[in-house]
């Protein structure tokens, strides 16, 4: 079984990120705060080590958790 580095918000995250959402879109689709769908992102920017959205999205569809 492979341990996936997302947490499932995260991914929900990510998945409407790679469609272009912005952070507003994303928070109403989701129905959380804005500040809460940036958290997401900097957490994932954190445990993979990377400085900026695209770098995790680039990181994330090479590890395959998540798709374009």
């Amino acid at each position: 079984m492979s341990k996936h580095i997302l947490t499932k918000r995260e991914k929900e995250v990510f998945d409407l990120l790679v469609l272009n959402e912005t952070t507003k879109e994303i928070a109403r689709e989701m129905g959380i705060s804005e500040k809460t769908v940036r958290n997401h992102i900097s957490n994932v920017m954190q445990k993979l080590g990377v400085s900026g959205r695209a770098g995790a999205v680039v990181e994330l569809l090479k590890l395959g958790e998540i798709s374009i």
